[in-house]
Order: structure tokens, then sequence, then C-alpha cells
């Protein structure tokens, strides 16, 4: 019998992360069909709709990017990014042997 692997998938950026990352897991899931996946994403984003409807669980972090201007968002910035470390890394200490992998998709404004 083959031993399962848990693969943790998180990412970030302005959603082009998500379809990307669901389908790594698929092809993951062909290859390896005794993987187990769980996403890690922003609450209240995109990834907490698109990545449940593709069949995978995901849990939800308290965070946000850091706005341009000074608003009342980014005071609370700080204590978003402590929280959330805190869950991710209880996350991650709850699962064994774990593939991680991380995708960023970074947007280019013009000057």
């Amino acid at each position: 019998m083959k031993q399962s692997i848990n693969i943790l998938i998180s990412g970030g950026g302005t959603g082009g992360h998500i379809y990307p990352a669901i389908a790594i897991a698929n092809e993951i899931k062909v290859r390896y069909s005794n993987a187990n996946f769980l996403f890690v994403g922003a609450k209240d984003k995109m990834e907490m709709e698109k990545v449940p409807q593709a069949g995978y669980k995901i849990k939800g972090l308290w965070i946000s990017g850091i706005q341009r201007k000074l608003t009342l968002d980014n005071i609370s910035f700080p204590c978003k990014l402590i929280h959330s470390l805190y869950n991710a890394l209880k996350i991650i200490n709850n699962l064994n042997q774990i593939l991680l992998l991380v995708l960023v998709v970074l947007q280019a404004d013009q000057p």
C-alpha cells in the first residue's frame, strides 16, 4: 500500500494564481491518486469560492494586501499578518509529510 502525501497549496496576488493552482492539483491527483490536498487562501477572496467548486478543501486566513495610500485597512495589517502567520503555522504543524506549493502572481503597472 502506498503512503499518502499531504499537499498544501497556497497563493496570493491578483487572483491569477487560483486556476493554475487548481490545474497543478488536478495533475498531481491524476499521477498520485493517494494525495491529499489542502488549499490555504485569504478569507472573503475569490479562492474561497473557486477552490471548493473544483472539489478541494480550503482554509481561509484573515489577511489582505497593503493599500498604496494611508487607509484604515493598513492600520489593521500588522494584526492581520501576525494572526495569519500563527494560523498558517498551526495548519502546517497539523499536517504530516507535506509538500508545500506556493504560487504568486505579480502585476506590473506601467510608470
